[in-house]
């Protein structure tokens, strides 16, 4: 960027931008909602996001959401589940077993991944790994779900967690 108009317009729309997310996310905390419900509601403003200087290339938006909730409100959610919550391989064990088992969880993430539904096919992967940590087939899903994953998302953050996660797993089918 170059030139003192440009330059000033850039901060300005950047401050706008991230003034304008504080202000979404304080409104839905004072209203009493929970960190899922902000991240559904809160949108940037599109025309700021529009800008190049502010589109989703090294992180996302709802990153920043996260940020704040964290900020204003600490680390608990809002769920009444996750103030002290199962480990996480117990609640994978359990709802595997409710699934069919590990295998029937990674089959139905590998569906939803076909189908675009990255964060779920993520979610119920992990869970079938959490259940069956040392099952070459559930690491050889979650490799090809989070192989692709990482092709399709736009920032640079969630490009590079994808693909370790997803080289995590091809390392352990070798």
């Amino acid at each position: 960027i170059w030139g003192a108009a440009a330059v000033h317009r850039a901060l300005d729309d950047t401050a706008s931008f991230l003034e304008d997310l504080v202000d979404q996310v304080l409104a839905k905390m004072n209203a009493g909602a929970r960190l899922d419900e902000i991240l559904a509601a809160v949108r940037p403003r599109q025309d700021l996001l529009e800008r190049p200087y502010l589109a989703p290339i090294y992180d996302e938006p709802a990153f920043i959401v996260r940020n704040l909730y964290r900020l204003y409100g600490g680390w608990w959610d809002g769920n009444p589940a996750h103030l002290k919550p199962p480990a996480p391989a117990a609640l994978a064990t359990e709802l595997a077993a409710l699934a069919g088992g590990p295998a029937a969880l990674a089959d139905r993430a590998r569906v939803l991944a076909a189908a675009g539904d990255d964060a779920l096919a993520c979610e119920l992967v992990e869970l079938a790994v959490a259940a069956a940590p040392a099952d070459p087939a559930i690491h050889v899903a979650r490799a090809a779900i989070y192989g692709d994953r990482a092709k399709r998302e736009r920032s640079l953050m969630a490009r590079g967690v994808s693909a370790e996660g997803g080289r995590g797993s091809a390392e352990r089918t070798l």
